[in-house]
């Protein structure tokens, strides 16, 4: 049975009468008609039937169109903004004053001052402690009495040389009128004036005043040599004083530095020992942090970079610091290398031993930023400028909003978040999800989790 529509209905008019006479010759006669009724019937329930379907299919697409526009499926939108991914490199430690030292007891003694507590702040050259130093004076005025005796020493030694320079210049002005003498007298024996033998005891008497000028001279020699001596004894003395009043001024024990006092090592009353140590005091005008980073990071991380740092004390807070020292030894066992960081304390509220942490990241430039759930048909190398990967962003018009399919090139990824080198620009809205897949110029609705442009 073929169901005709309505349209396409024909009316056929069929004889239902045959007049007389030969009813053979009458059908032979519309044989060729009844042919061609039959024909023009059949096209014409076949064009009904092809139109039937096509009308069929248009009606479905035109109500899976309705539909699909009638209901936008819900997507959240984000906008497109600025931003750098930098994996952060964060380490901690600990806080130390960069800069600590012990006072210690340079002499024996017994310690009868110390009135500082932890905590105090004292500044450089201040006393901070005193020794006893009863003995030490006792050993002073003794080794300045014999520095007194040595000084008379020399003082006696150069009057005899001024003796002896005064005999010498004596000697030597006998001599010259012992020769003057004897000049004379050859002259006389010459003349037959005077005996051979007056004569002969004139040249007798400068002989010995020439004797007597030689052992005088060397006798002045030795006497200077004796002074020098004196002198030489002076100086060790002068050193050995100088040394009992430097023990002396060790009794006073002085800070070498501005700083607080971080630990008491001892108590007034105690017998001391050379090398014993009284308190500690750091400056904690700089703090000092030291971290243990992995061999494998050492590599992003070199003397003189500036690092961010935390403390868990000011968390509001974000400290600049310095790479000062890496260590060139690496812990063998665990793999890692302390690394110093010294950071600024001029408030001085940062105490040691605070819990820091340390950021290792570099700044760099800022791209597109965007949640990477929005991405689809991510590559594997999602870093390859060729890479085909696209983004759905958001199109708006008077009473619609439908998403555009949009090639993207991605860059490096961190903390959910990928870079996109080229494909939108900073605040262009796109979908982060969807309740549904998603293809080109389909209509939408923003979600109550959307974020809408300003």
């Amino acid at each position: 049975m073929v169901l005709v529509p309505n349209e396409s209905r024909i009316t056929v008019k069929v004889l239902s009468i045959i007049p007389s006479g030969s009813w053979l010759s009458q059908i032979s006669h519309h044989r060729d008609k009844i042919l061609l009724v039959s024909v023009l019937f059949l096209g014409i329930l076949a064009t009904g039937c092809v139109s039937t379907v096509k009308e069929s299919a248009e009606a479905q697409s035109q109500n899976s169109s309705g539909k699909r526009s009638a209901k936008p499926i819900s997507v959240d939108v984000a906008i497109a903004r600025t931003d750098s991914l930098n994996q952060e490199l964060i380490y901690t430690g600990s806080t130390v004053p960069r800069k600590i030292i012990s006072v210690r007891s340079q002499v024996e003694g017994r310690l009868i001052g110390l009135d500082l507590e932890i905590g105090d702040r004292v500044s450089k050259g201040q006393r901070v402690g005193r020794l006893d130093d009863i003995l030490l004076k006792t050993g002073l005025e003794q080794q300045e009495a014999e520095l007194g005796d040595r000084e008379s020493e020399v003082e006696r030694a150069r009057i005899q040389v001024g003796n002896i320079e005064a005999e010498v210049e004596k000697v030597r002005l006998e001599l010259m009128q012992a020769k003057s003498d004897s000049d004379r007298q050859q002259k006389l024996l010459q003349e037959g004036a005077i005996s051979q033998q007056a004569a002969q005891q004139a040249v007798t008497k400068v002989k010995t005043y020439q004797q007597i000028l030689k052992s005088t001279i060397e006798k002045q020699r030795t006497e200077k040599k004796a002074v020098a001596a004196a002198q030489n004894r002076v100086l060790a003395q002068s050193a050995v004083v100088k040394a009992a009043r430097e023990r002396l001024s060790y009794t006073d024990l002085i800070s070498p530095i501005t700083g607080v006092v971080t630990e008491k090592i001892t108590e007034p009353g105690n017998l001391l020992q050379s090398g014993n140590e009284v308190i500690k005091i750091a400056d904690l005008s700089q703090i000092k942090v030291v971290v243990k980073v992995s061999e494998l990071e050492l590599g992003k991380v070199e003397i003189g970079q500036r690092v961010e740092v935390n403390l868990d004390a000011f968390p509001d807070e974000k400290i600049i610091g310095r790479i000062e020292r890496i260590s060139p030894v690496a812990d063998s066992t665990a793999r890692v290398v302390p690394v110093e960081i010294v950071i600024p304390n001029s408030q001085g509220k940062i105490r040691s031993g605070m819990l820091a942490r340390v950021n290792f990241s570099r700044q760099e430039s800022s791209r597109v930023v965007v949640f990477k759930t929005a991405i689809n048909n991510q590559d594997q190398e999602t870093s390859s400028p060729n890479n085909n990967s696209t983004i759905f962003v958001i199109e708006r018009n008077e009473k619609r909003v439908k998403v555009k399919e949009q090639p993207v090139v991605l860059g490096k990824e961190a903390d959910g978040k990928i870079e996109i080198i080229s494909g939108i620009q900073p605040g262009d809205s796109y979908v982060v999800r969807s309740s549904k897949p998603l293809q080109d110029g389909q209509r939408v609705k923003l979600s109550a989790l959307s974020e809408l442009p300003n």
